[in-house]
């Protein structure tokens, strides 16, 4: 029997329940190739085991259902901490806060149900559509979810690949570059269980790997000038604690302490770490940080909401020091969290978020110059968007990021926005520098590697040095147009040929 047919008549025997819970464990299982647990292989290996699911999968309804389980099982594995946001800290009862993530994650689900639903469409070769067309349509899906509805680019396969030799590409390609490069090799591994082409499927992977390993040695950037001594603060806030106004005392005194003592020459506080407008701020607090700052030759960048003489109010960072004093004003806000989109206003009388109807800052802001650097300043999730990052390079030297994710306890979220963060330094040849409430406060240096870092739920100071770099990596030049307009070509050639009849359902 052809080992093609039969692949296809073993994965085509699994009753549609049975298909579909396969998928949706495998979805479950790829989380544990992110981050805490690091298991890079093994999103390949589930890609791999989707591919042969829908091998079996002729009716383009029946390939969607397994592709949405598949994501399913991805999502609500991988993110569903946001129940603790909405439930925990946003106060949504336990039974709204379940329903809405569930539905948020079916409709992130619905991704990879286009992608196998379109596949199921070709009349393509089984090889064809594994090396070709999916990765192609898996990538575009990916992209997609980076900006429709303001965008959530979380778990993005190609993040998975942050430690693996596949990272080598991410300076060329970006992170959906990544997820392309995953699913062609999840196509070769599968590729491997054929008589025919096995030795091809080994020297394509042997190449894709080799090729990864090499790059991953090339120097994209160039350093410029002395490495630079940074501290970065851990408050270790609860949030059920920031914003109560009984705490605010002892918030500004143990960040005021953190900052006077630091022996660095560039001191970054967290997100909203003064959790008070800035117009309401004791000038004099504020002219005793900026000496303290100015006396060592360095400067303090502060977290803290602004508002402007119209009342609309901005998630903010603020300078004071040596250096003229600068402002960054978030520009991605999170919905929901920051503000609330169009017809949702009864949202808010659900939630319980202080200050959820933010401003987004302008797109023309300029990096900041500080600490004999110019400094690429992004606020909490911001990092997750690849192509926002790279609108302050090549002009900036160092990237810098404040988060407050106390608002996701102890999930995998902290550890999942710290992969993120690696990923940008990887593209754009950039350190990166990461100041957080709770965790995770680290330093990662241009080849995405981490330096340094402070244990999550703990209160401290990181004290290290960070390196500014000049230069643009091709990632930084070109963006993900590349890696789309691929993706675009290889669907639009694939479907020049006439469309298979529909199967049956």
């Amino acid at each position: 029997m052809n080992p093609v047919a039969a692949g296809s008549m073993n994965s085509a025997v699994l009753r549609p329940a049975h298909a579909a819970l396969a998928a949706f464990l495998l979805g479950a299982t790829t989380v544990l190739g992110f981050a805490p647990f690091g298991l890079a292989p093994l999103p390949i290996f589930t890609a791999a085991g989707l591919l042969w699911l829908w091998q079996g999968a002729t009716a383009p309804r029946r390939a969607a259902a397994l592709g949405f389980a598949f994501g399913l099982g991805l999502f609500l594995a991988g993110v569903s901490w946001v129940y603790v946001s909405l439930h925990q800290f946003g106060a949504m009862p336990a039974p709204l806060a379940a329903i809405a993530t569930l539905l948020f994650c079916a409709f992130l689900a619905l991704f990879p149900a286009l992608v196998g639903y379109l596949q199921a469409q070709s009349d393509r070769p089984i090889a064809s559509r594994q090396l070709l067309l999916i990765p192609a349509l898996w990538t575009l899906t990916e992209w997609l979810r980076d900006w429709v509805f303001t965008g959530f680019p979380w778990l993005a396969l190609g993040y998975s690949q942050a430690a693996s030799p596949l990272r080598g590409y991410a300076a060329l390609t970006g992170v959906f570059g990544l997820s392309w490069l995953a699913w062609l090799c999840a196509g070769l591994l599968l590729a491997l269980a054929r008589a025919k082409g096995r030795s091809a499927a080994l020297a394509g992977l042997a190449l894709v790997f080799g090729a990864g390993y090499g790059l991953e040695r090339v120097e994209w950037t160039e350093p410029l000038g002395a490495p630079v001594k940074v501290s970065l603060a851990q408050g270790n806030i609860p949030q059920e604690l920031k914003w109560d106004e009984a705490r605010y005392a002892a918030t500004v005194q143990l960040y005021r302490r953190m900052s006077e003592g630091s022996p660095a020459r560039l001191t970054i506080l967290p997100e909203t770490a003064i959790p008070r407008f800035l117009d309401l701020l004791d000038p004099e607090l504020l002219r005793s940080l900026a000496q303290s700052a100015r006396s060592r030759g360095g400067d303090l960048i502060i977290g803290l909401p602004v508002r402007d003489a119209t009342g609309r109010y901005y998630n903010s960072v603020l300078s004071l020091g040596a250096s003229a004093t600068q402002r960054y004003d978030k520009i991605h806000l999170v919905p929901f969290g920051e503000f609330i989109p169009s017809g949702f206003g009864w949202v808010l009388s659900v939630l319980q978020i202080p200050l959820s109807d933010f401003s987004r800052g302008s797109a023309a802001q300029a990096p900041l110059a500080l600490a004999g650097q110019k400094i690429a300043v992004n606020i909490c999730y911001e990092d997750a968007f690849g192509e926002e990052i790279i609108r302050f390079l090549p002009e900036a030297t160092l990237l810098v990021n404040v988060s407050n994710v106390a608002w996701f306890g102890d999930s995998l979220a902290p550890h999942q926005h710290l992969q993120i963060a690696q990923l940008r330094a990887l593209e754009t040849g950039r350190a990166m520098l990461r100041a957080t409430n709770t965790g995770m406060t680290a330093i990662i240096d241009h080849h995405g590697n981490i330096t340094a870092s402070l244990p999550p739920f703990t209160q401290g100071t990181l004290n290290g040095t960070a390196q500014g770099r000049s230069g643009a990596t091709p990632y930084v030049r070109w963006g993900n147009a590349p890696v789309i307009a691929l993706a675009l070509l290889v669907c639009g050639l694939l479907a020049l040929r006439r469309r298979k009849p529909a199967a049956p359902v």
